[in-house]
């Protein structure tokens, strides 16, 4: 289980001054846990939620407190991009929780690799339900089932880790193959220099004429 430590946070806790400490101000709530103001490690909690992500559950500790939770929500600065505050969503030891987990894309498939197709990713997390202690962190799909352009992956066909239960539509598309694009045709260039030139004898040739004419009728006139 992945824990970290917190500190209740008193009125005096101004953000220059928790940032001062090298903390931000956090807080943690639930359907039966009322809204409680907390204060973590900053370097800690880039850590903890590098390898929980927003889908594993992280135990809360200090001032007497231990609670289990999901990181909710996060607000970064815009312009260092660095979290300045933490939403945990904490729920009842014991209980099942529903969660989008993201999947993870694995394996080869006979149809990219032997036949050029393109594998398209129709989902890109997936609903289950499971105790806090079986979350995963990211759910694999093995895309060797791949085989044809004509195969699909549905939700029902992922293996799911022991204690998680599908929670999405079983019958909904997870992967595909789309087939290789065909070349377009090829067009032979236009040499734009040979129609200049073309266009460049016909009016020399138009000329010839136009003084053979001249010609004739001065003839005439004498």
């Amino acid at each position: 289980m992945i824990s970290l430590d917190i500190i209740k946070r008193q009125k005096s806790d101004t953000v220059g001054r928790l940032n001062f400490d090298g903390r931000i101000p956090a807080v943690f709530y639930g359907k039966k846990e009322a809204s409680t103001p907390i204060s973590i490690s900053l370097v800690d909690f880039q850590k903890v939620f590098k390898k929980a992500g927003e889908s594993m559950v992280i135990t809360l500790r200090g001032d007497g407190l231990e609670v289990e939770a999901l990181v909710h929500d996060i607000d970064f600065d815009p312009v260092t991009d660095i979290a300045r505050h933490v939403d945990f969503y904490a729920f009842e030891k014991g209980k099942k929780v529903k969660i989008a987990v993201p999947i993870e894309f694995v394996g080869a498939s006979a149809a990219i690799k032997d036949l050029a197709g393109t594998l398209v990713k129709v989902l890109h997390e997936i609903e289950v339900e499971a105790l806090p202690k079986d979350l995963p962190r990211n759910i694999n799909v093995d895309i060797s089932l791949l085989v044809t352009m004509e195969s699909v992956i549905l939700a029902k066909d992922i293996i799911l880790p022991t204690g998680v239960v599908l929670v999405s539509r079983e019958d909904e598309i997870v992967a595909s193959v789309a087939e290789p694009m065909k070349e377009e045709e090829i067009v032979a260039p236009i040499d734009i220099t040979q129609i200049e030139v073309e266009k460049k004898g016909r009016v020399e040739e138009d000329g010839a004429e136009t003084d053979a004419g001249t010609e004739k009728k001065k003839e005439d006139k004498k």
